[in-house]
């Protein structure tokens, strides 16, 4: 017996509790996700789902800490230069990654600090 992962069914990422707005404001007028219905069985939980592509992301909330991780998700996108002015002029915080043979890549950040690469 053994495990088939067939795809990638979504990625969750947190904000603070009561961020919601905030989240909202970045991850869909930005980033242009576009929300959707979350469970009614989860809706107690705060946060909010969304959808670009066949990607979801699940934005949750929680009491978050002032550390960084290596946590992220990472989206691949048609053009990096063009991603990353885009993101730059909406005074979203990037940076440069590591080089990996063949890939180009660099990270921004929301404004809770979650990482989020894109690459091409």
């Amino acid at each position: 017996m053994t495990i088939t992962i067939l795809k990638l069914d979504h990625i969750q990422l947190c904000v603070p509790i009561g961020e919601e707005p905030m989240a909202r404001q970045f991850y869909l007028n930005i980033l242009k996700f576009q929300e959707i219905e979350k469970p009614e069985s989860l809706k107690s939980n705060g946060g909010f789902w969304c959808q670009a592509g066949d990607v979801q992301l699940h934005i949750g909330v929680e009491k978050m800490q002032e550390t960084l991780s290596k946590r992220h998700p990472a989206f691949l996108v048609e053009n990096v230069a063009i991603t990353r002015t885009y993101l730059e002029n909406h005074a979203v915080k990037t940076q440069d990654e590591k080089p990996v043979p063949g890939v180009k890549r660099f990270s921004c950040f929301d404004p809770f600090n979650n990482r989020i690469e894109f690459l091409e």
